[in-house]
């Protein structure tokens, strides 16, 4: 098992769009050469969109140039996830979440839960209107999801 690092920064508005978060259902048969095109072609919007997946496992869909950094150990994603809640905790909207001591149990709960082969997913508000995303998915297999193969392969 391996683990992808994820992180998308945008509109709220955006991220609220749960239609475009979601992949297209496969059309039910009988299908049509249109169905399967129409199908084919809304799974590759959502492949390339950077948006996150309703879904955290579905990550693995999106194409892999989404993945910003790979590790083999839960504490090395943790430690990313540590860096990237530290760069960004001055502009969370809430001072709460941006306490240290509460990042840093953020921190020891991803170890512990990447460690066990479960996904992390966390969203922050970043002034008004902007919304910070941040995953961390175990690839080779997903527990959730584990008939999609890694993204890197």
């Amino acid at each position: 098992m391996h683990i992808h690092a994820y992180s998308w920064l945008g509109e709220k508005e955006l991220f609220d769009r749960e239609a475009l978060r979601r992949p297209p259902d496969r059309p039910h048969p009988p299908v049509t050469a249109e169905d399967e095109e129409r199908y084919r072609t809304l799974l590759e919007t959502f492949r390339r969109s950077e948006l996150p997946p309703l879904e955290t496992s579905l990550w693995l869909l999106k194409s892999p140039t989404l993945i910003r950094a790979t590790f083999e150990e839960p504490k090395d994603a943790a430690a990313w996830l540590g860096r990237e809640l530290t760069a960004h905790a001055p502009g969370f909207l809430s001072h709460q979440e941006a306490d240290t001591a509460r990042l840093s149990r953020l921190v020891t709960t991803a170890t512990a839960r990447l460690t066990h082969g479960t996904d992390v997913s966390f969203g922050f508000y970043l002034g008004r209107t902007s919304f910070l995303s941040l995953a961390l998915v175990t690839c080779t297999p997903n527990p959730w999801t584990p008939a999609l193969s890694c993204p890197l392969t």
